[in-house]
């Protein structure tokens, strides 16, 4: 970031200072996002070093399971974060949690195996894990959050939209970094060391997150922040229908696009039958065409509305999920699975494109960071993060067809809170 900024009043940033503040605070985001993606598209090489069971589908679900552990600690860390935003201002909180994330990976690009130190490996790992959700279930509420109140007037969808382009692009570096090391190294190889460079590199990424976190400008006041109400979860409950709202579409919308990001990658490899070169290629692809879907998507809003984009959305959703979901258990050609993933990601981005948007019009500035993170949090726990488990308890219990029908009845969900949520072009409490 080329300059420093001073705190002001969101009404007296210029627009090359909005401009500044997304970059900013967007390229911290996607360091976040890297560190913490990285634990599941490295998960096919690890797994055997914490968990020594000879049968893979075991194997992924015990490291899917502290995957969803990790989700368990982003209420606490909404709660955490969103207080601390609210109070203490959005750059403070967002400086500290990428600092957290920092940690988190450090520790597990160092860890010992159980060959090495027993059972103690994996519970270390579980407790990296917690410390990287708490940092992560700060992060999303309050850059949600600073990147809606810093976008411009009118055009807040499209600059909102970066949010997701960076975490998105987290994904995808992450993804990038592994197809690489896949080129480079043996699968032994990879198995045995080469699964800890990522972690190495994220924890290493986080200092230039910090550099540029450092130059962001506050975008609440401090009146704002010295109000009794600021951060509390008392003036939260003032404001219980948002909150519901907020938890109703992020269950369908986290538990999608788990299941067609993270988990995709397992899938394809482990019910396809592709191999894990080719899985990686495939989504990379993918995840660089959803990546660039998010402005577009992010502009639609601005010009049809946020409301009627959730309300495709959660239609389409509900409707497609379950035949894509079949056509990709049986897909050969990789390029038919990509296009299918691709169709499906489409409809996801209908979501992404403005999901900390949408969520944070519907609180005051006192609660905004608070409101948006623990709503949140605790919705992408209970469903974002166990998709994976979820999904690879099906296969093993034989019923793997049930997971389709469970996202796309979670997405119906979404659908309805959609229909019956109020119009943010009349009712947003965004200023500007």
């Amino acid at each position: 970031m080329a300059e420093t900024l001073t705190p002001t009043d969101i009404q007296e940033l210029t627009p090359r200072q909005r401009v500044f503040a997304i970059v900013g605070a967007s390229s911290g985001n996607l360091v976040e996002w890297f560190d913490f993606y990285i634990y599941s598209f490295c998960a096919l090489y690890f797994s055997s070093a914490f968990f020594p069971s000879g049968n893979p589908t075991t194997q992924l679900l015990q490291t899917a399971g502290i995957f969803a552990a990790g989700f368990l600690m982003r209420p606490v860390g909404g709660w955490l974060f969103g207080h601390v935003a609210d109070r203490y201002g959005r750059k403070n909180s967002m400086m500290i949690s990428v600092l957290m994330m920092c940690g988190g990976s450090l520790m597990i690009a160092v860890l010992p195996t159980y060959a090495q130190i027993g059972t103690a490996a994996p519970a270390l790992l579980l407790l990296a894990r917690l410390f990287q959700g708490l940092s992560v279930g700060g992060e999303y509420g309050t850059s949600a959050t600073y990147m809606s109140e810093v976008a411009l007037p009118g055009r807040r969808g499209f600059f909102a939209s970066f949010q997701y382009v960076t975490l998105i692009g987290g994904q995808l570096l992450a993804l990038l970094v592994l197809v690489v090391l896949q080129q480079l190294l043996s699968e032994a190889e990879l198995k045995a060391w080469g699964w800890r460079i990522p972690f190495v590199c994220g924890a290493a990424a986080a200092l230039v997150s910090l550099y540029l976190r450092r130059s962001l400008a506050e975008t609440t006041t401090a009146s704002d922040r010295n109000s009794k109400e600021a951060g509390s979860l008392g003036s939260l409950l003032k404001h219980k229908r948002a909150f519901i709202t907020v938890l109703g579409f992020t269950a369908g919308g986290s538990l999608i696009f788990y299941t067609f990001t993270t988990y995709m990658q397992k899938y394809l490899v482990n019910t396809a039958g592709m191999s894990a070169k080719t899985a990686s290629a495939v989504m990379t692809v993918a995840l660089l065409i959803y990546m660039g879907l998010q402005p577009v998507f992010g502009a639609m809003s601005d010009r049809i509305g946020r409301r009627t984009a959730m309300i495709w959305f959660g239609g389409l959703a509900t409707l497609c999920t379950v035949p894509i979901m079949s056509a990709l258990h049986g897909v050969t050609n990789p390029w038919v699975a990509g296009v299918l993933i691709v169709g499906a990601l489409a409809i996801i981005s209908l979501y992404t494109s403005i999901s900390g948007l949408i969520k944070a019009e519907m609180f005051p500035v006192e609660v905004r960071a608070l409101g948006v993170g623990l709503s949140y949090a605790v919705a992408n726990a209970l469903f974002g993060g166990s998709a994976e488990y979820v999904a690879l308890w099906f296969k093993q219990a034989g019923m793997e067809q049930n997971f389709y029908w469970y996202v796309s009845g979670m997405c119906a969900l979404a659908f309805i809170v959609a229909l019956r949520m109020p119009d943010p072009s009349k009712s947003g409490l965004l200023k500007g």
